[in-house]
Protein backbone atom coordinates (compact mmCIF):
# COMPACT_ATOMS: atom_id res chain seq x y z
CA UNK A 1 0.00 0.00 0.00
CA UNK A 2 1.13 3.54 -0.68
CA UNK A 3 0.89 6.16 2.07
CA UNK A 4 -2.36 7.49 0.61
CA UNK A 5 -3.79 3.96 0.41
CA UNK A 6 -2.82 3.38 4.06
CA UNK A 7 -4.65 6.56 5.08
CA UNK A 8 -7.75 5.50 3.18
CA UNK A 9 -7.61 2.02 4.72
CA UNK A 10 -7.46 3.25 8.32
CA UNK A 11 -10.21 5.79 7.60
CA UNK A 12 -12.48 2.97 6.47
CA UNK A 13 -11.43 0.76 9.39
CA UNK A 14 -12.43 3.47 11.87
CA UNK A 15 -16.06 3.22 10.73
CA UNK A 16 -16.34 0.00 12.73
CA UNK A 17 -15.82 2.03 15.91
CA UNK A 18 -18.57 4.57 15.25
CA UNK A 19 -21.42 4.22 17.74
CA UNK A 20 -24.73 4.39 15.89
CA UNK A 21 -27.31 6.81 17.28
CA UNK A 22 -24.66 8.72 19.25
CA UNK A 23 -22.58 11.85 18.82
CA UNK A 24 -19.18 11.40 17.22
CA UNK A 25 -16.09 13.53 17.75
CA UNK A 26 -14.11 14.18 14.57
CA UNK A 27 -10.58 15.53 14.25
CA UNK A 28 -8.69 17.46 11.59
CA UNK A 29 -6.15 16.80 8.88
CA UNK A 30 -5.76 14.70 5.76
CA UNK A 31 -6.54 11.32 7.32
CA UNK A 32 -9.49 12.71 9.28
CA UNK A 33 -10.79 14.18 6.02
CA UNK A 34 -10.77 10.74 4.45
CA UNK A 35 -12.64 9.43 7.47
CA UNK A 36 -15.30 12.13 7.08
CA UNK A 37 -15.76 11.23 3.43
CA UNK A 38 -16.06 7.53 4.33
CA UNK A 39 -18.54 8.41 7.08
CA UNK A 40 -20.95 10.17 4.70
CA UNK A 41 -23.10 7.09 3.92
CA UNK A 42 -23.64 6.70 7.70
CA UNK A 43 -24.84 10.29 8.20
CA UNK A 44 -28.37 9.21 9.03
CA UNK A 45 -27.18 6.59 11.53
CA UNK A 46 -25.46 8.96 13.96
CA UNK A 47 -26.92 11.85 15.92
CA UNK A 48 -24.26 14.21 14.57
CA UNK A 49 -20.64 15.18 15.06
CA UNK A 50 -18.60 17.63 17.10
CA UNK A 51 -15.83 19.11 14.94
CA UNK A 52 -12.34 19.99 16.12
CA UNK A 53 -11.90 22.82 13.61
CA UNK A 54 -13.89 25.09 11.33
CA UNK A 55 -12.47 23.21 8.33
CA UNK A 56 -13.70 19.90 9.76
CA UNK A 57 -17.12 21.40 10.46
CA UNK A 58 -17.38 22.56 6.86
CA UNK A 59 -16.40 19.15 5.48
CA UNK A 60 -18.87 17.36 7.75
CA UNK A 61 -21.65 19.68 6.61
CA UNK A 62 -20.77 19.12 2.94
CA UNK A 63 -21.13 15.39 3.56
CA UNK A 64 -24.58 15.80 5.08
CA UNK A 65 -23.48 15.18 8.67
CA UNK A 66 -25.07 17.40 11.34
CA UNK A 67 -22.48 19.54 13.15
CA UNK A 68 -23.17 19.97 16.87
CA UNK A 69 -21.89 22.51 19.39
CA UNK A 70 -19.89 20.80 22.13
CA UNK A 71 -21.70 22.88 24.75
CA UNK A 72 -24.92 21.15 23.74
CA UNK A 73 -23.46 17.65 23.99
CA UNK A 74 -23.03 15.71 27.23
CA UNK A 75 -21.52 12.49 25.88
CA UNK A 76 -19.16 11.59 23.05
CA UNK A 77 -18.53 7.82 23.01
CA UNK A 78 -15.80 7.99 20.34
CA UNK A 79 -13.42 10.59 18.94
CA UNK A 80 -11.58 9.81 15.68
CA UNK A 81 -8.50 11.79 14.68
CA UNK A 82 -5.06 11.46 13.15
CA UNK A 83 -1.58 12.23 14.49
CA UNK A 84 1.65 13.81 13.33
CA UNK A 85 3.61 11.31 15.42
CA UNK A 86 2.48 8.42 17.62
CA UNK A 87 4.32 5.88 19.74
CA UNK A 88 3.37 2.30 20.58
CA UNK A 89 2.31 3.59 24.02
CA UNK A 90 -0.21 5.76 22.09
CA UNK A 91 1.24 9.12 23.11
CA UNK A 92 1.07 11.58 20.22
CA UNK A 93 2.21 14.88 18.78
CA UNK A 94 -0.65 16.70 17.09
CA UNK A 95 -1.20 20.19 15.78
CA UNK A 96 0.52 20.20 12.42
CA UNK A 97 -2.69 21.64 11.00
CA UNK A 98 -3.06 24.09 13.86
CA UNK A 99 -6.22 22.67 15.47
CA UNK A 100 -4.52 21.25 18.58
CA UNK A 101 -6.56 23.12 21.19
CA UNK A 102 -9.97 22.11 19.91
CA UNK A 103 -8.68 18.60 19.18
CA UNK A 104 -7.53 18.29 22.79
CA UNK A 105 -10.85 19.58 24.10
CA UNK A 106 -12.95 17.13 22.08
CA UNK A 107 -10.57 14.27 22.88
CA UNK A 108 -10.85 15.16 26.56
CA UNK A 109 -14.64 14.91 26.46
CA UNK A 110 -14.71 11.64 24.51
CA UNK A 111 -14.81 8.33 26.31
CA UNK A 112 -12.64 6.68 23.65
CA UNK A 113 -10.02 8.12 21.31
CA UNK A 114 -9.40 6.17 18.10
CA UNK A 115 -6.26 7.40 16.33
CA UNK A 116 -5.94 6.72 12.60
CA UNK A 117 -2.53 7.06 10.97
CA UNK A 118 -0.37 5.74 8.17
CA UNK A 119 2.74 3.78 9.08
CA UNK A 120 5.11 6.73 8.69
CA UNK A 121 3.61 8.34 11.81
CA UNK A 122 4.70 5.54 14.18
CA UNK A 123 7.94 6.50 15.94
CA UNK A 124 9.99 5.00 18.80
CA UNK A 125 10.07 8.37 20.61
CA UNK A 126 8.29 11.66 20.01
CA UNK A 127 10.14 14.78 18.92
CA UNK A 128 11.29 14.45 15.34
CA UNK A 129 8.18 16.37 14.28
CA UNK A 130 8.37 19.96 15.64
CA UNK A 131 6.08 20.30 18.65
CA UNK A 132 3.26 22.83 18.10
CA UNK A 133 2.44 25.16 20.99
CA UNK A 134 -0.56 27.50 20.72
CA UNK A 135 0.13 30.80 22.46
CA UNK A 136 -1.64 34.04 23.30
CA UNK A 137 -0.03 36.57 20.91
CA UNK A 138 1.12 39.01 23.63
CA UNK A 139 2.97 36.17 25.38
CA UNK A 140 4.74 34.79 22.29
CA UNK A 141 8.24 36.04 23.18
CA UNK A 142 7.92 35.01 26.84
CA UNK A 143 6.77 31.52 25.90
CA UNK A 144 9.54 31.22 23.31
CA UNK A 145 12.19 32.02 25.93
CA UNK A 146 10.74 29.39 28.26
CA UNK A 147 10.80 26.80 25.48
CA UNK A 148 14.43 27.62 24.73
CA UNK A 149 15.19 27.02 28.42
CA UNK A 150 13.68 23.56 28.00
CA UNK A 151 16.12 22.83 25.16
CA UNK A 152 13.86 23.60 22.22
CA UNK A 153 14.19 25.88 19.21
CA UNK A 154 10.82 27.62 18.74
CA UNK A 155 9.79 29.16 15.45
CA UNK A 156 6.69 31.23 14.84
CA UNK A 157 4.35 29.68 12.28
CA UNK A 158 4.33 32.70 9.99
CA UNK A 159 1.07 33.99 8.59
CA UNK A 160 -1.02 31.53 10.57
CA UNK A 161 -3.78 32.25 13.08
CA UNK A 162 -5.67 29.47 14.86
CA UNK A 163 -9.45 29.16 14.92
CA UNK A 164 -9.15 30.66 18.42
CA UNK A 165 -7.32 33.78 17.20
CA UNK A 166 -3.93 32.74 18.56
CA UNK A 167 -0.46 31.99 17.18
CA UNK A 168 1.61 28.79 17.05
CA UNK A 169 5.23 28.21 17.92
CA UNK A 170 6.68 25.07 16.33
CA UNK A 171 9.42 23.76 18.59
CA UNK A 172 12.26 21.65 17.20
CA UNK A 173 15.04 19.90 19.08
CA UNK A 174 13.17 18.83 22.21
CA UNK A 175 14.10 15.55 23.88
CA UNK A 176 10.75 14.06 24.86
CA UNK A 177 11.68 11.22 27.19
CA UNK A 178 8.55 11.64 29.32
CA UNK A 179 5.74 13.04 27.13
CA UNK A 180 3.18 13.39 29.94
CA UNK A 181 5.61 15.27 32.20
CA UNK A 182 6.69 17.63 29.42
CA UNK A 183 3.07 18.21 28.44
CA UNK A 184 2.26 19.28 32.00
CA UNK A 185 5.36 21.49 32.23
CA UNK A 186 4.72 23.37 28.99
CA UNK A 187 1.05 23.82 29.81
CA UNK A 188 2.09 25.65 32.99
CA UNK A 189 3.98 28.37 31.09
CA UNK A 190 1.96 31.58 31.30
CA UNK A 191 0.57 32.41 27.87
CA UNK A 192 0.41 28.83 26.59
CA UNK A 193 -3.07 27.85 25.46
CA UNK A 194 -2.26 24.24 24.59
CA UNK A 195 0.76 22.13 23.73
CA UNK A 196 0.45 19.53 20.98
CA UNK A 197 1.52 16.66 23.21
CA UNK A 198 -1.33 14.21 23.70
CA UNK A 199 0.08 11.97 26.41
CA UNK A 200 -1.88 12.69 29.57
CA UNK A 201 -4.89 11.85 27.43
CA UNK A 202 -3.44 9.77 24.64
CA UNK A 203 -5.22 7.48 22.22
CA UNK A 204 -7.05 4.39 23.42
CA UNK A 205 -6.71 2.64 20.10
CA UNK A 206 -4.40 3.11 17.11
CA UNK A 207 -5.40 1.95 13.65
CA UNK A 208 -2.09 1.99 11.79
CA UNK A 209 -1.76 1.64 8.05
CA UNK A 210 1.00 -0.68 6.87
CA UNK A 211 1.99 -2.09 3.46
CA UNK A 212 0.24 -5.32 4.51
CA UNK A 213 -2.97 -3.77 5.83
CA UNK A 214 -4.31 -2.16 8.99
CA UNK A 215 -2.55 -2.97 12.25
CA UNK A 216 -4.38 -2.41 15.57
CA UNK A 217 -2.59 -1.28 18.73
CA UNK A 218 -4.16 -0.68 22.12
CA UNK A 219 -7.40 -1.79 23.73
CA UNK A 220 -9.81 -3.19 21.17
Amino acid sequence: MTQDEQKAAVARAALAHVVEGAVLGVGSGSTANLFIDALAPMAGRIRGAVASSTATAARLARNGIAVLDLNEVDDIPVYVDGADEVTETLAMIKGGGGALTREKIVAGVARRFVCIADGSKLVPALGRFPLPVEVIPMARAHVARALVALGGTPRLRAGFVTDNGNQILDVAGLVIADPAALEAEINQIAGVVTVGLFARRGADLLLLGTPDGVRTLGAR
